[in-house]
């Protein structure tokens, strides 16, 4: 399974085009997520007073525990599939092979009939395979609309706690080139989106972000 580079926030994607373009008009000198306000000649909020922060969305991702929790249970479905599958394919593969050395025995209308059989049975294997795989590409689909879901909720409630009116989302070639480490706010989202996911689920530990982490 491709679990290993996850872009994340097609919504935060796009308010990171629009709010990037503010952050580099108005806020050059900027060294934090709070800007100095000024006055505003309309109704709203004036594009330098915007509190804006980032975080490293492949981070989020590969640091929520309930991520890591669904990954490694797709993970061992897998490879229970897997085995099956192996198991069946022998068994298929003995049977080929006990043909091939008992065939000489039968009619041809015997022979025939069992070729037939060999056949149906090599086809209804790989539908079988076929099944397994789109099973667990519908699981991994559901796990990671799930993830999305939940960490857009997340972080606008995070937004909304640390009083931000843009969190951007950092992701390499995206939209964002450079952004102050001060503005980074990682680690206590991934934090914080843990804690949440651990009191919901009984049994849940805590694994605490690395905020020097970085991707």
């Amino acid at each position: 399974m491709n679990q290993n580079e996850f872009k994340v926030k097609r919504g935060l994607k796009i308010l990171g085009v629009l709010a990037f373009a503010s952050v580099l008009f108005y806020s050059c000198d900027q060294k934090s997520a709070t800007t100095t306000p000024v006055e505003s000649a309309g109704d709203g909020i004036a594009a330098v007073d915007l509190k804006v922060a980032f975080v490293y969305t492949d981070s989020v991702i590969n640091k929520y525990d309930y991520f890591k929790k669904m990954s490694e249970e797709i993970t061992s479905k897998g490879k229970r599939f897997d085995s099956d599958l192996q198991s069946r394919a022998r068994g298929f593969e003995q049977e080929v092979a006990t043909f091939q050395q008992t065939g000489g025995n039968m009619t041809p209308n015997q022979a025939r009939a069992k070729q037939d059989e060999l056949v149906q049975k090599e086809q209804n294997l790989m539908t079988y395979r076929n099944n397994l795989m789109q099973e667990l590409s519908a699981d991994e689909a559901k796990m990671m609309n799930d993830i999305y879901e939940q960490v857009q909720l997340y972080i606008k409630e995070y937004a909304a706690e640390n009083d931000i009116d843009i969190i951007l989302s950092y992701t390499r070639g995206g939209a964002m080139w450079y952004a102050s480490d001060a503005m980074d706010v990682t680690a206590s989202v991934v934090e914080g989106l843990n804690n949440k996911y651990s009191s919901k689920t009984p049994g849940a530990t805590t694994t605490k972000a690395d905020s020097t982490a970085k991707k």
